[in-house]
């Protein structure tokens, strides 16, 4: 009779290679859910591109209405400038308008060799500041008439005269820049009546051809 050993018991046969503890393998993903992840992320890429158009067309429509904005100071500082400019304009040439007939009373005493001593020292000193101010005087004898700027006071015929001329200027006039304030006032002369026509004939006369 066979004696069994103790505490030993028989172990059924295991294929070799084959792993006691070895535990199923997780199934592989499914084709649907493969397909699934690639869909999503296109998903995602145009909804950030939808936003990303919207961020720009918003970035536009600022950049827009700040070009708007610069545009409309610029054109307010610029009227602004303009009308401070008029403003001071018209503010000089009021008041130098008031000091016209002073000037003119300097004038004459300078004419007539009155201005001496401390009275010339003033007068040349307003003078000054007039001139600083941008007042101009114009008006000089032997210079044509122009009515946009001179105003005649007295009229007469001279022989030695080919147009209307300013023959004498008795009151100076002013300016200030291109805006005159006070037109010259002149004394002015005209040709002599017929003596264009007595020209005309005496140059036929001369300059004919000779006869042979």
């Amino acid at each position: 009779m066979t004696e069994e050993t103790p505490g030993f018991e028989e172990k059924p046969d295991v294929p070799s290679g084959a792993s006691e503890d070895a535990e199923p393998k997780a199934a592989d993903s499914s084709p649907e859910e493969e397909k699934a992840a690639p869909a999503g992320d296109a998903a995602k890429d145009i909804a950030l591109q939808a936003q990303l158009d919207q961020a720009q067309t918003a970035l536009a429509e600022r950049t827009t209405d700040l070009q708007r904005l610069q545009a409309e100071y610029q054109n307010y500082r610029r009227r602004v400038e303009r009308d401070r400019v008029t403003v001071k304009e018209v503010a000089v040439a009021g008041l130098l308008t008031e000091l016209l007939p002073t000037l003119d009373d300097i004038g004459r005493a300078r004419e007539h060799g009155e201005l001496t001593g401390g009275f010339k020292s003033v007068a040349e000193s307003l003078e000054t500041v007039a001139a600083k101010m941008g007042l101009q005087q114009f008006g000089k004898e032997g210079e044509p008439f122009d009515p946009t700027v001179h105003e005649a006071l007295m009229h007469s015929y001279a022989p030695d005269v080919t147009e209307t001329t300013c023959v004498a200027i008795l009151q100076p006039g002013y300016r200030i820049g291109e805006r005159t304030i006070r037109p010259a006032r002149v004394a002015v002369a005209e040709p002599q009546p017929g003596a264009a026509a007595k020209e005309e004939s005496s140059d036929e006369e001369s300059g004919g051809p000779d006869k042979g």
